[in-house]
């Protein structure tokens, strides 16, 4: 082992210091989050427009619970870059042809940070089901999706997504024509990921790419609610608000879906709320709850219990425990530190007392007594004191084996079983 300590002691601090190092960049402000979180301040974040909507007068609100539950006072739910379950490519050639030659599909996946490289919570099938319900009964949503794949969302409103080519620069986009969702805005600045195929009817284009002659954002309805979509997650990150006239296009298209409140899902970008017990139950079901809470009690209770029977300590253990002792009281006895000895019981035995006089184990001894007496523990309270007034006369290891066995009988009394033994009332002359 001692061979071998360097090693652990080396090999122990470069493991600290490289956990440290991840600490420290993982809880840089703003740098935390994931990719198009409205907590991340670096340039792929989206703190900015959280940040713009809400100066600009506009409810808006970080959500952290899932889309499981949707009460009737929610608003706008925001999703930016977030995976949904049963994502899937139906043009994969058409993906391959527009993709970059050396990347390959890496831009398919959005960029993870932290802890979130891990794992990320999709938005279930279920969550999907809830949320298109909740738009049909006549509320809005925003969702920009990431890559180029189709998912149940998008089938279900009816929208193809077209994967822009990767070699292509920054593009500039105008609005086809003039409505609410685009009051002044002139052109907009962005790197396009995907066009939209929008349904036949009802579907606002808002934002084109002219030489292409292709949709990359639209208002497209559903029940009687309605959806934006946007094929261009850039648009949303702090490094695009400052351009052309990109901050004004989210400030317009917002205010025009409706009067909000505006939620920033944050749950699917890796921050989750805790959930009490009456969530849980109203999310899965009361006898889900309280299974869960039979099961805390199990745990607890197996908590308290000792596996199997107790072990006798080793016999080399026992031997050197009882020549340590047999050595330590020839210390005090080749010392004649009796009174010292006698000390140390009476400091012990009061501390035990005072549990159970309900007082703090550094009370004095008088205190200690004087509650168990109010405790209707009049037995200890005489014996603690005859115990402390004879540890102040204690000059021989005889007197000094007397009071050990005085305050072991004493402890007996604690929890009594019977009447008082002889020894305890053999005390009871020299405490008056």
């Amino acid at each position: 082992m001692r061979d071998r300590f360097p090693l652990l002691v080396v090999g122990g601090l470069l493991i600290t210091a490289v956990l440290g190092t991840w600490l420290v960049r993982g809880a840089a402000r703003g740098g935390f989050a994931d990719t198009l979180s409205t907590w991340r301040a670096q340039p792929d974040g989206a703190r900015g427009l959280f940040l713009l909507v809400q100066e600009s007068g506009l409810p808006v609100v970080r959500r952290t619970a899932d889309l499981q539950i949707i009460q009737k006072g929610t608003g706008t739910p925001v999703l930016l870059a977030v995976e949904v379950k049963g994502a899937h490519e139906e043009d994969p050639d058409q993906t391959a042809l527009a993709a970059d030659k050396e990347d390959g599909l890496e831009d398919e996946e959005v960029p993870r940070h932290g802890f979130n490289r891990l794992y990320v919570p999709e938005l279930s099938d279920e969550e999907t089901e809830k949320l298109l319900e909740h738009v049909k009964t006549g509320s809005a949503l925003v969702y920009v999706p990431w890559g180029s794949q189709e998912n149940p969302l998008l089938d279900a409103l009816g929208v193809k997504l077209f994967k822009a080519d990767t070699s292509l620069p920054m593009r500039t986009l105008v609005p086809p024509l003039s409505s609410p969702y685009t009051l002044g805005v002139e052109r907009v600045e962005a790197k396009v990921q995907a066009y939209l195929t929008l349904p036949e009817k009802g579907a606002v284009p808002l934002l084109r790419d002219e030489p292409l002659n292709m949709t990359v954002a639209a208002v497209v309805p559903y029940g009687a609610g309605r959806v934006l979509v946007v094929g261009a997650p850039e648009l949303a990150m702090n490094q695009a608000l400052a351009r052309a006239d990109n901050a004004q296009f989210w400030l317009s298209a917002l205010s025009a879906l409706g009067p909000g409140p505006y939620e920033f899902d944050e749950h699917h970008h890796g921050f989750t709320n805790e959930r009490s017990v009456v969530d849980f139950a109203r999310r899965y079901g009361l006898h889900f709850a309280v299974a869960q809470l039979l099961l805390g009690l199990c745990l607890w209770a197996v908590a308290l219990k000792r596996f199997g029977r107790p072990r006798a300590p080793p016999e080399s253990m026992r031997v050197g425990a009882t020549d340590a002792l047999f050595a330590m009281s020839r210390l005090y006895r080749e010392g004649r530190h009796h009174g010292f000895a006698a000390g140390l019981i009476t400091k012990g035995l009061t501390q035990e007392l005072a549990l159970h006089a309900g007082m703090p184990a550094h009370a004095p001894p008088k205190s200690v007594a004087e509650g168990l007496a109010a405790r209707g523990r009049e037995d200890l309270a005489h014996g603690l004191r005859a115990v402390v007034r004879n540890a102040e006369t204690v000059s021989s290891e005889s007197d000094l084996k007397q009071l050990a066995s005085r305050a072991a009988v004493l402890r007996q009394r604690i929890h009594p079983s019977g009447p008082p033994s002889r020894a305890l009332v053999a005390s009871t002359p020299e405490e008056s």
